[in-house]
């Protein structure tokens, strides 16, 4: 059984930084790419960015040059660094595989950007 827990969220001011966390435990070793995806109010769940078990990485357009994602397969960690953030980045963010292939999303951990 996986599980899957976020961390790092919180609140910040517009062009500000936050590092989240995913902790991973189970078979997490099996996952080939794991994703950060963000929900934000009345929107559907959106995928961020993605990166392999090799470390390939993928960006969505709106966040692509601000935020850097990251893994450690020793760890069973992935990383979200998130840089000049915007009020539109407000969301719970969550990790999973991409695809979740029925892995449980965890409870995520809101990041609120505001002035």
């Amino acid at each position: 059984q996986v599980q899957l827990v976020e961390s790092g969220g919180g609140l910040v001011q517009p062009g500000g930084s936050l590092r989240l966390s995913c902790a991973a435990s189970g078979s997490s070793f099996r996952i080939y790419v794991m994703g950060w995806y963000r929900q934000a109010p009345g929107k559907q769940r959106e995928l961020v960015a993605d990166i392999t078990i090799g470390g390939s990485t993928n960006y969505a357009d709106s966040v692509k040059g601000r935020f850097t994602i990251s893994r450690d397969n020793a760890k069973n960690t992935l990383y979200l660094q998130m840089n000049s953030l915007k009020p539109e980045d407000t969301a719970v963010y969550y990790c999973n595989s991409n695809p979740s292939f029925g892995y449980l999303w965890g409870q995520g951990t809101q990041v609120t950007v505001s002035s």
